[in-house]
């Protein structure tokens, strides 16, 4: 077995003890509950074995244990300078995981011992430039809940049970590598994603659509001076991005308090450092947490048609203002356009996903679709998806590419990609294949028969700027045509066949005497 096969192998046995974990909590409650426990008890693991690797460092040459550096107040306060500087809080040793698990198996744990031990991380972190990052990280994982047991003892054990069974897996030591730990952590977001219903599209985007956005808006550089998404969800487009591309900073908002800490979260088990992303909990159009900043990469999937207050005073921001009209309220998809647009620099690129009606509708969203496409010339390629890709909707919905300074400023690509998928159980999947062929396509820029058209402004512009894809890539299929005499004598051939067994079934029951 290679190297990578048996990392692959790796991945996947984690990736399935876990979910087998997450799957005692499942009886007491729904999934958006215990999704908030298991993934608070993994990152608290890896917060700890973080800690305690970073410790090991620190003192290799002193042959001192932590606790016994601990009771030391000189060494104390070199270790809490050391650990804030490098990974922006301090878990102090009696609070480690590792701790925790060595006092339930003593039988000596309690559910507050955690707890506490949640609260002295956050507590470390105050006055520190980590402290936005760590703030209320945990507040979801209730532990006072009756979901985990009616009685202190009941939560207690439940909690232990999960603790102990996290423990026996690699994480980060040995030859478990970070990517490893972060992928099945976004292997997990996705399973609940799937079990959530409705709930699902606050906070996950499938990777195969993320990869799309990821590989457009990364096309041609491999270095980002920062990526932004206004809508981060749990903040798997941000990493993809960084998949893609060295990203030296990711900003995001999210208006789902909970779907926030998980992007906080997500990012720190990726390995980003606190000091390489800002992510803000708020609503995005009405309170943006990003003013001023522009961006290189920007990326988004907004939900869907969400309704927004369309204050008139909007026209007086600038984000809004050159256009006249605002997005309707019932439908802010193109306020969310605007608003990623105005934060776009010159040099950069932006994808975001939007249901089809933002290519057609009429009235104030006609009037800035216009406006992108006749006056600034930003519109650079319409990408059509598969329906039934989303958790939570089976709407089909598209892609938007828009630059501020077009390489091609006098045409815009439309690919029709609502056909290239694998059908699943539940949702419709994107095979390797389905995502490199719209990639391809959208970086060579070509024409392809039934699948993708360069349309030039003028064509659009004689379609009233409707940009429904089927008006520029012809995907009809000539059937073969029908020879009516071969109908006619198969027809006859058919009531010869019904009669002569009508025939035969009354000849049946003559015999039996029922005619």
């Amino acid at each position: 077995m290679t190297t990578t096969e048996k990392q692959r192998q790796q991945q996947a046995d984690l990736q399935k003890k876990l979910w087998d974990i997450a799957n005692d909590l499942r009886g007491n409650m729904d999934a958006s509950e215990f999704r908030n426990y298991i993934l608070g008890l993994i990152f608290y693991r890896f917060l700890s074995e973080n800690t305690e690797q970073q410790v090991e460092q620190l003192l290799a040459e002193d042959n001192i244990t932590y606790e016994e550096a601990w009771q030391d107040d000189e060494y104390q306060d070199v270790l809490k300078q050391e650990l804030i500087a490098r990974i922006g809080y301090v878990i102090e040793p009696q609070d480690l995981f590792s701790y925790l698990v060595k006092k339930i198996e003593n039988q000596t744990f309690e559910i507050e011992d955690l707890h506490r031990a949640i609260n002295h991380i956050e507590a470390s972190t105050r006055g520190e430039d980590s402290e936005d990052e760590f703030d209320r990280l945990f507040e979801d994982m209730d532990l006072n809940s009756s979901r985990l047991g009616n009685t202190n003892a009941e939560r207690t054990k439940l909690i232990s049970k999960v603790m102990v069974n996290l423990e026996a897996l690699p994480f980060i030591q040995g030859d478990m590598e970070i990517d490893m730990l972060g992928d099945a952590y976004e292997y997990l977001i996705g399973q609940f994603a799937a079990t959530a219903g409705k709930k699902a599209g606050e906070f996950y985007t499938p990777q195969q659509v993320s990869k799309i956005l990821a590989k457009i808006v990364t096309t041609g550089k491999k270095d980002l001076k920062n990526v932004y998404d206004p809508t981060c969800g749990s903040g798997s487009l941000l990493l993809r991005v960084g998949r893609e591309a060295n990203v030296r900073h990711y900003y995001g908002q999210e208006y789902n308090n909970t779907t926030f800490n998980l992007a906080r979260m997500n990012m720190l088990l990726h390995d980003v450092n606190y000091h390489n992303f800002s992510l803000a909990n708020g609503d995005t159009l009405e309170h943006p947490a990003v003013v001023d900043g522009q961006f290189e990469a920007v990326v988004a999937n907004p939900p869907y048609s969400a309704k927004w207050s369309a204050d008139p005073s909007f026209l007086d921001d600038e984000r809004f203002s050159n256009y006249g009209k605002l997005a309707p309220k019932s439908k802010a998809d193109f306020a969310f356009v605007q608003h990623m647009i105005y934060h776009l620099d010159d040099n950069g690129k932006m994808a975001v996903i939007l249901p089809h009606g933002v290519l057609f509708r009429g009235a104030a969203e006609e009037t800035i679709r216009k406006y992108l496409i006749e006056e600034k010339n930003y519109l650079d390629a319409v990408i059509g998806l598969p329906s039934n890709l989303f958790f939570g909707t089976g709407i089909p919905t598209c892609i938007l590419v828009l630059k501020k300074c077009r390489e091609q400023d006098e045409n815009v690509l439309f690919i029709d990609a609502s056909q290239s998928y694998e059908k699943g159980k539940n949702q419709n999947n994107l095979s390797d294949e389905d995502v490199n062929k719209v990639v391809e396509t959208f970086r060579n820029r070509e024409t392809l028969d039934k699948f993708s058209y360069v349309a030039t402004l003028d064509e659009i512009r004689e379609n009233d700027y409707n940009l429904n894809i089927p008006r520029y890539v012809d995907t009809f299929e000539e059937e073969e045509p029908v020879d009516l005499d071969q109908v006619q004598q198969d027809i006859q051939e058919i009531d010869q066949e019904i009669a002569g067994l009508e025939n035969e079934i009354n000849g049946y029951l003559k015999e039996l005497g029922v005619l």
